[in-house]
């Protein structure tokens, strides 16, 4: 039986690189779901992952679903692991404060499955101690957050903040995934 991937994308430019990350997965034999926030819309649209995931794509709370059950609860309980790639600080702080007010953050706290985050920002955000406090409260409960890659930011500087690169995101999954089955 196929494993089944539950992909959140948070607004952010590096919301392009999450389209390689499902076609990862997909190639890797994983049913992928993607469930976005509203901002990651204005960088990808639903109709990319759809096609790319050839599964349905979640964008508000109350999206018309096929079955009865509201989407983000009965995904939440179907995946197999949660991975949120690209995540913003926004997201990272509403996870790691209880907010649940899109589809993406109500999704996260129904499930109770495994979370690998993949943060996505800029370095001064990334490096502020409220960022720095909510990833460690998400480590504390069990979320497993690689570190963001150096390079080219959006902003126009060279530091710490991209997205980790789609096939470490990948590797980093499969690995989890190994434990869990062990």
């Amino acid at each position: 039986m196929k494993k089944r991937i539950a992909l959140g994308v948070s607004g952010s430019i590096a919301a392009y690189k999450a389209c390689e990350l499902v076609r990862l997965y997909i190639k890797g034999g994983f049913d992928v779901n993607v469930v976005m926030t509203v901002a990651a819309t204005a960088f990808v649209t639903p109709l990319t992952f759809r096609t790319l995931s050839r599964n349905p794509v979640w964008t508000g709370l109350f999206d018309d679903v096929a079955q009865w059950e509201p989407g983000h609860t009965s995904l939440a309980d179907a995946c197999d692991m949660v991975v949120l790639a690209p995540c913003t600080a926004n997201v990272i702080a509403k996870i790691s404060n209880g907010i649940s007010d899109d589809a993406l953050t109500s999704f996260v706290l129904a499930s109770r499955k495994p979370l690998l985050i993949a943060p996505a920002m800029n370095v001064n955000m990334f490096d502020h101690p409220a960022t720095q406090a909510n990833i460690k409260q998400l480590r504390e409960r069990g979320a497993c957050i690689l570190e963001p890659g150096t390079g080219d930011l959006a902003c126009g500087t060279t530091d710490k903040g991209r997205m980790p690169e789609p096939a470490d995101i990948y590797s980093q999954t499969c690995e989890l995934l190994k434990k869990i089955k062990a």
